[in-house]
C-alpha cells in the first residue's frame, strides 16, 4: 500500500501548514496587546498564505520593536527623573545630605587616602625610570613632582574638612533658630 501524500508528516514551513500553533510551542507572553498583534498575523499568514510571510512578519516586528522603544523611553524617563530628584534634593540638603552613589565627599578620608595611595604606588615604577635613566637628579625631580602633586590635593580640600573632619555643630531648637 502506497502512502498518500496526506499521510505524510509535516514539515515546518511547507505550504501546508504555513503557521505553527504558537499557544502550544512556545512560553505565554505577557503583554496581551503584543500576543493579540501575534495571532492576528498568524491569522493572517494562515489566510494569505507563505508568499506575504516575509511582509507579515516585518510589520509584526516593527511593532515590536516600536513596543521596545516606547518602553525604553519611559525607563530612561523615569531614571533621569530620579536622578535630578536626588541631585536636587542633595543640592538642597548641602553636604551633608548627598545622595549615596555619588562618590566620597570632597575632602573626606577616602578621597584623600585613595589619592595618596595611587601617588605612592604610581612613584615605584616612575622612581626606578627616574633613576634608572637620569640617576639621582632624576630621581629627586620625580619625587619633588609626587610631593607637588599630593601638596596641591591637599590645598584643593576645604578648610573646615581639614579641622577634623566633623561638620558643624547644628541647633536643636527648631526650625527658625
Amino acid at each position: 500500500m502506497m502512502a498518500r501524500d496526506t499521510d505524510a508528516p509535516k514539515e515546518p514551513g511547507r505550504a501546508e501548514d504555513p503557521v505553527p500553533d504558537l499557544k502550544k510551542d512556545s512560553a505565554p507572553l505577557r503583554d496581551p496587546e503584543l500576543r493579540r498583534e501575534l495571532d492576528a498575523t498568524a491569522h493572517t499568514l494562515k489566510e494569505l498564505g507563505p508568499e506575504y510571510e516575509a511582509e507579515l512578519i516585518d510589520s509584526f516586528l516593527e511593532k515590536v520593536g516600536e513596543r521596545i522603544d516606547r518602553r525604553m523611553d519611559a525607563t530612561a524617563d523615569r531614571q533621569v527623573r530620579r536622578h535630578l530628584a536626588e541631585r536636587q534634593m542633595s543640592a538642597a540638603r548641602g553636604a551633608a545630605g548627598r545622595v549615596p552613589g555619588d562618590g566620597p565627599a570632597p575632602g573626606s578620608f577616602g578621597e584623600r587616602f585613595g589619592f595618596a595611595a595611587v601617588s605612592l604606588v604610581l612613584a615605584i615604577p616612575l622612581s626606578a625610570i627616574a633613576a634608572y635613566n637620569a640617576h639621582l637628579p632624576g630621581l629627586l625631580v620625580t619625587w619633588a613632582g609626587i610631593v607637588g602633586v599630593n601638596v596641591a590635593q591637599a590645598a584643593r580640600m576645604p578648610l573646615r574638612r581639614r579641622a577634623g573632619d566633623r561638620e558643624p555643630e547644628r541647633s536643636s531648637e527648631g526650625w527658625g533658630s
